[in-house]
């Protein structure tokens, strides 16, 4: 358990390594992939039957 500070030192133990990705970062480069760099993903999910076509096609791309 990390607490802030103990006497001016820190507790606990960072993790090796890179950070990990998140869902969010993993959206980001799949629109990337698919040259949708400029769209606003946030307002892309709000439609459901667009985004699920996009979801849909990054899928396809990383199969083939």
């Amino acid at each position: 358990m990390y607490t802030r500070f103990r006497i001016g030192k820190l507790e606990g133990k960072r993790t090796i390594g890179r950070p990990r990705l998140t869902w969010k970062d993993n959206i980001k480069i799949g629109l990337q992939e698919m040259g949708c760099r400029d769209k606003d993903w946030i307002d892309l999910a709000q439609d459901r039957d667009r985004w699920r076509a996009l979801v849909n096609a990054i899928m396809n791309l990383r199969v083939l």
